[in-house]
């Protein structure tokens, strides 16, 4: 086999690239470097600069690599800009899926895992979020990706191609310091951020049906979602003919706002405490996911806690950031 990865430059496409080369499998990333650190990737494996967009590009790259199968994590994937910029994240996310899926079906590419996310179940009110919980996004970078979801199974099954989609929740970590997130973004980053200039991390809402008021997550570490993508494309190289594998990336876990904000204070010796300001629209009280699936399936776990994500992001934006080593 020999994978393409799309957005194999970004945070988790460059922890996929790795955990995929380390394991022995062939890689080619493409990628349009648009937000990613080229220098993330492994020794030797080749980078072609394009969007998914160009059909004339990924006919080429599918056509010289000799491809057999893909690997699609090239998005948008901010909630906020997708409701500012609906028609983009819908060109990026379905219509860059579309020629992408019509490059493959005519290059006779038969296997097809696409990065999904858990913005397809909206805030659905359960303890454990499982595959079956209906999907009712409430942002349109939820949207696409569900909408990317239906897709990618229609032309599996029409076409003959073995397929998978990985609804995964919320990564942190790294698996080096030079391969950590370097956006601000998501949670653990955004607290970062406010200690290195200064400021108390900011919790949106502690009044919240949950133990101590604040949301409950589900956090992933990246390595261990590269290394589940590594156990689906392997499934996938196995398999006879079309079939679809929809499952869960998550520990099983929750863990509160205020958790993680105490323990970020504790791992970066930042001990000014968090505020507390106005909920934010649209944020669900617990989304935690149900992990049976892929472990029946596939055998597969997470293997690291949320102290070895804050840990390994600390280092990494130390790395970027070498002021915020004198916070405290």
């Amino acid at each position: 086999m020999t994978w393409l990865i799309t957005g194999g430059v970004g945070y988790i496409g460059a922890h996929v690239a790795h955990a995929m080369t380390e394991a022995g499998e062939r890689v080619v990333v493409l990628d349009d470097v648009s937000s990613g650190v080229p220098g993330r990737l492994p020794d030797g494996v080749p980078l072609v600069h394009g969007s998914v967009l160009d059909r004339e590009v990924l006919d080429r790259a599918l056509a010289e690599h000799a491809i057999t199968g893909v690997v699609h994590l090239a998005a948008k994937k901010q909630v906020g800009e997708s409701v500012e910029q609906p028609l983009r994240y819908y060109r990026e996310n379905v219509h860059g899926l579309t020629v992408l899926l019509e490059a493959v079906v005519d290059a006779g590419v038969k296997r097809f895992l696409f990065s999904s996310s858990a913005a397809v179940y909206g805030v659905p009110d359960v303890e454990l979020i499982t595959e079956d919980t209906p999907a009712v996004p409430i942002n349109p970078y939820g949207e696409t990706k569900l909408a990317g979801e239906w897709l990618v199974r229609a032309a599996g099954q029409a076409h003959g191609i073995a397929t998978a989609c990985l609804r995964y929740f919320n990564v942190a970590g790294a698996a080096r310091p030079d391969l950590a997130d370097t956006g601000v973004f998501n949670i653990i980053p955004m607290f970062f951020d406010r200690i290195t200039r200064g400021e108390a991390p900011r919790i949106f809402g502690d009044d919240y049906p949950t133990p101590d008021g604040t949301c409950v997550r589900d956090y992933i570490h990246v390595a261990d979602l590269a290394d589940a993508h590594l156990t689906v494309a392997r499934r996938l190289a196995a398999q006879d003919g079309a079939g679809d594998l929809t499952v869960n990336i998550g520990r099983g876990e929750g863990v509160s706002v205020r958790e993680l904000a105490r323990l970020v204070a504790e791992v970066t010796g930042h001990g000014t405490p968090a505020v507390v300001e106005p909920r934010r629209a649209g944020d669900a009280a617990r989304a935690v996911a149900s992990v049976e699936r892929i472990a029946k399936e596939l055998g597969w776990t997470a293997s690291r806690g949320v102290r070895e994500m804050v840990d390994s992001a600390w280092e990494g934006w130390v790395l970027r950031h070498p002021e915020a080593a004198r916070v405290g």
